[in-house]
């Protein structure tokens, strides 16, 4: 973990810490109702009515300003706080859509939370302590399926912010470690569909052309093509729609793939590696081939000011062990649309564990463990942490001119990948 030389643990947010633990503590059992609410009423991504109006009018009701169907989006909310005039914007995010099947495995009800819970410290420690400037609380629909926060950012919702952070739960992740702080990879995904023509299986066969096969073949090239994909190159999928009946050739086949690898370039060469095998399928048998390409997720790439500060907040108030490491060796297999807001601004979103027991995300073993109460009871620590992070980018010049060097820089290494607005969410269609 890297702690620059004038980062001490908890500076510039000393003074208001208390203030911040105080005010989210007191909020505690409200918070845990929403949470309680928001895991036994899970909606799938896009599908949030329900919680954005359960959301949105609580939100009201502690006193913030709230914007509905933020941006246009049905199930997207904005919710704000300022004081003074002028001063930096600082963002949070909350989550809340679930999985099909599973319910709140990804603790989506806690990423909820720990944004609203930490809207709340901050705020009072504004009110306290007389600190100008904004924070806004963004409602992000459809993490899991739809890319909400890509949507987001094309339609400005993140406009203004001059950082962000969010958090999301985990299950354990080493001993003596509370959280992490990693780089997650990029990711798109695949849509396929195969085109054939249906025949009697057994009466005329011939007479058909097979979709199943064409789907097959695509399967088995991209399960061969493995051995040649470089380290940290992945690619994934499945058969969503095989045929009909056995008896008939299949007319109509359907697969989705994701690739994911450590960066938006390499990601795009990936890609381009693997759509001709679709179009070799679909030669092969006769069929018409159509791909759907998704908008591309970016790889999560932390403004390291932010990192190192939330872990020293932790390791100070609480005693806690964030192991933070930007490198590559330390990046995480999975992927996020929170990694197109860090190419948008300096942003920050570390995992928080628990539980010690294995159970990963997106099982109900996990489901379980985040409707606990050692589980808010986690959430409410990390929520003071990025609370603080928060406090101290607000009122501290030095440390958010250092945190926007940090970012330039990062950007820079990417150079003409940063336009994220620009990147898209909606699919593009290829024959």
């Amino acid at each position: 973990m890297r702690i620059e030389p004038d980062t001490v643990a908890g500076s510039g947010t000393a003074d208001a810490f208390a203030t911040i633990r105080g005010a989210i503590l007191a909020a505690a059992d409200r918070l845990t109702a929403v949470s309680t609410w928001l895991h036994a009423n899970p909606e799938i991504s896009f599908q949030e009515y329900k919680a954005h109006d359960k959301l949105t009018a609580f939100l009201e009701a502690e006193g913030f300003a709230v914007e509905r169907r933020y941006t246009g989006l049905e199930t997207a909310w904005k919710a704000s706080f300022t004081r003074g005039s002028g001063g930096p914007t600082f963002g949070l995010n909350s989550e809340y859509d679930a999985l099909p099947g599973v319910g709140h495995a990804c603790g989506h009800n806690l990423i909820c939370v720990a944004g609203i819970a930490a809207l709340i410290g901050m705020r009072a420690a504004m009110i306290a302590h007389d600190i100008a400037g904004t924070v806004v609380l963004l409602g992000t629909p459809a993490e899991e399926a739809g890319d909400g926060k890509v949507r987001l950012l094309e339609r400005g919702a993140y406009n203004g912010i001059d950082a962000c952070m969010m958090a999301h739960p985990a299950g354990e992740s080493g001993k003596g470690v509370d959280g992490l702080v990693r780089p997650c990879l990029a990711v798109r995904s695949i849509g396929v569909e195969f085109f054939g023509k249906p025949a009697h299986a057994a009466n005329a066969p011939y007479q058909g052309v097979n979709a199943l096969d064409a789907a097959n073949i695509a399967y088995m090239s991209i399960s061969s093509m493995r051995q040649q994909l470089r380290a940290g190159e992945m690619v994934h999928g499945i058969i969503t729609h095989g045929g009909d009946a056995p008896n008939v050739i299949p007319k109509y086949t359907a697969m989705e793939y994701y690739c994911r690898c450590g960066d938006a370039d390499r990601l795009d060469k990936l890609i381009a590696k693997i759509v001709p095998s679709f179009h070799a399928a679909a030669l092969a048998t006769g069929c018409e081939v159509k791909l759907d390409i998704s908008g591309l997720c970016a790889d999560l790439r932390h403004a390291a000011p932010l990192a190192d500060e939330y872990a020293s907040v932790m390791a100070a108030e609480f005693g806690q062990h964030i192991d933070v490491d930007l490198t590559e060796a330390g990046r995480r297999m999975g992927s996020t649309d929170f990694g197109n807001v860090t190419y948008a601004m300096p942003a920050c979103h570390p995992h928080f564990v628990i539980t010690d027991l294995p159970p990963k995300v997106h099982t109900a073993e996990f489901a379980a463990i985040a409707a606990t109460p050692p589980a808010h009871e986690q959430t409410y620590r990390v929520a003071s942490g990025m609370a603080a992070v928060g406090v101290r980018f607000l009122t501290d010049e030095a440390f958010a001119a250092r945190t926007k060097k940090a970012w330039r820089e990062s950007m820079d290494e990417v150079g003409s990948l940063v336009d994220v607005a620009k990147w898209g969410a909606n699919l593009v269609h290829l024959q």
